[in-house]
């Protein structure tokens, strides 16, 4: 893997473009992304091959690299894992870089700014979609969340999670390299990313759940539901949650104590629940670790990451009914959204976060998605309402372009 730091005149805009553009021409894997808090964007391209298709289950065995998971896997939507052929890291900290300048950048350090903007914003919009055209109806949604509660209450479900999508134009003006660093800013805590690939398009996002992190002896995982406004100048001291919010993120931590049964895991250590914000939203979270050395178990995260997807968070209770029923009752494919996603073996640590908050960018369009934890007190018109949230924490920064 060639590594490189930058650290050039030039703004961060024009060398995200310049890295993408570059990508783009050679029909290359790419993945952007900017770890919560961290000093700095990270870019890798697959130099050798658009992304590897294949059974990604074994962690420890992938080189460097960016894991990108569908919701469900199909023979349109599968795994693609893009290898670190080329790494590069922009700092946020303009006085925290080395002087060196990749070979890439040089290629279009005489093109300005707006001229690759253009050229990124004609890909996209040259780009045909395999999403639907259309955004899921107020009412059809409400049908479902009314249709969720029954099952609920009828004993078949504990809880289900169905999701809509969201339609709007992608502006003339578009930048993505600008878009993409007004998100670092907005959401501190969130994971930003942006990846293409020619199997799964191009998507942009800001997640704010880890489904698994290792890093050397160490385990995480969290266990995040719940979703309120934040308000006022302290959200976190004004945050009072439901008990239905209670139970529904209390639904989420025991799943993840189920998967540890399963493996017959019992030392592990479990914090909160705490109130966090994430993209101007509350949430519940408990936090999950294990030493995998004290525990003898190296491959939990291979193991608890086949185990975990798709959590109850995205999903439901119990799993199986949950995935049929959404099945059945959502209208379009999720793809790549509630999949998961993230880099894996970088720096000796592999973090892997549920592909929340995200959109798909293709053919003038962006799809946003959203989805809702429906138990047996959910109000339908409440949860609409959390989904226009979740989809204006990005849907905001693809309409107002600077």
């Amino acid at each position: 893997m060639e590594v490189t730091n930058t650290k050039i005149s030039t703004s961060k805009e024009h060398l995200i473009s310049s890295l993408f553009v570059n990508a783009l021409r050679k029909n290359a894997a790419i993945a952007v992304w900017r770890k919560p808090n961290a000093p700095k964007i990270e870019i890798i391209i697959d130099d050798d091959q658009n992304g590897i298709e294949e059974n990604l289950k074994d962690l420890d065995e992938l080189p460097p690299g960016f894991m990108v998971q569908p919701f469900q896997t199909s023979g349109v939507h599968s795994p693609i894992y893009i290898k670190a052929g080329s790494y590069n890291a922009i700092h946020l900290d303009d006085n925290n870089r080395n002087e060196e300048q990749p070979d890439i950048i040089s290629e279009f350090e005489h093109t300005d700014t707006k001229t690759l903007t253009t050229e990124i914003r004609n890909f996209i919009s040259n780009t045909p979609s395999k999403a639907n055209t259309y955004s899921t109806s107020k009412e059809a949604f409400l049908g479902t969340v009314e249709k969720a509660i029954a099952a609920i209450k009828s004993g078949d479900l504990y809880k289900v999670v169905p999701a809509k999508i969201k339609c709007i134009d992608l502006p003339d003006n578009f930048d993505l390299a600008s878009v993409f660093l007004s998100l670092c800013e907005a959401y501190p805590n969130a994971f930003i990313n942006c990846f293409y690939s020619e199997k799964t398009g191009l998507y942009i996002g800001a997640s704010p759940e880890t489904l698994i992190r290792t890093k050397g002896d160490e385990f995480f995982t969290m266990a995040l539901a719940g979703t309120q406004k934040a308000k006022g100048e302290n959200p976190l001291k004004n945050a009072a949650w439901t008990q239905k919010e209670i139970e529904e993120q209390a639904l989420v931590s025991r799943y993840i104590v189920d998967c540890f049964k399963k493996i017959r895991l019992r030392e592990y250590k479990e914090i909160g629940p705490k109130t966090t914000i994430a993209g101007g939203l509350l949430h519940l979270k408990s936090e999950f670790l294990v030493d995998m050395k004290a525990t003898n178990f190296p491959q939990l995260g291979s193991v608890m990451l086949e185990l975990l997807h798709p959590t109850s968070a995205i999903c439901g209770m119990p799993k199986n009914q949950a995935l049929n029923f959404l099945q059945s009752e959502e209208s379009f494919d999720r793809a790549y959204f509630s999949g998961f996603i993230g880099p894996v073996n970088m720096d000796e640590e592999t973090t892997l976060y549920v592909n929340l908050r995200c959109a798909k960018l293709a053919n003038k369009k962006t799809w946003l998605y959203a989805g809702a934890g429906i138990t047996e007190d959910s109000v339908p018109e409440k949860e609409w309402e959390e989904t226009e949230l979740k989809c204006n924490i990005i849907g905001q920064f693809i309409k107002t372009v600077k």
